[in-house]
């Protein structure tokens, strides 16, 4: 039987600087701070919104899926790149929700490459950990502290 050991959680660390705008660490990593913040009315948008962080982590989990797909089964991509959309609707209450989330994935495939890559078509959403996550819902939870 294979040994699955629980995966470390991923950290985040987000500061308050002014308004609405925080520095974002992303911990374990060699990624560099970066500022996000909402955009107008709230903010400036002189980084990126919490929704546009959420479709880039849904696009580029699918990416990062059919590639991984695409070298398991021995063929290889061109290029590739994920167009996302993220759509605000408001609920019930009028308060503004995410209410879809289109990708788009462009794959440049080379002729010898395309029968191994359509096997990939029916596969790679289903290993996509962030997607699949979000299309049935997350359980967040939430404890506020003072001091």
């Amino acid at each position: 039987m294979a040994n699955h050991e629980e995966p470390q959680p991923t950290k985040v660390r987000l500061e308050r600087r002014e308004g609405y705008e925080f520095l974002v660490r992303v911990e374990g990593t060699s990624v560099p701070e970066f500022i996000a913040e909402e955009g107008p009315p709230l903010g400036e948008a002189r980084g990126p919104s919490p929704d546009a962080m959420l479709g880039a982590a849904v696009g580029s989990c699918l990416a990062s899926s059919l590639l991984f797909c695409v070298g398991k089964a021995h063929a290889s991509l061109d290029g590739l790149r994920a167009d996302v959309s993220v759509h605000k609707a408001r609920n019930e209450r009028g308060r503004l929700r995410i209410g879809s989330i289109e990708v788009e994935l462009h794959a440049e495939i080379a002729e010898e490459h395309r029968e191994r890559f359509e096997r990939c078509r029916a596969l790679f959403e289903d290993y996509c950990t962030v997607t699949e996550s979000v299309r049935r819902g997350i359980a967040v939870e939430v404890k506020l502290g003072t001091s």
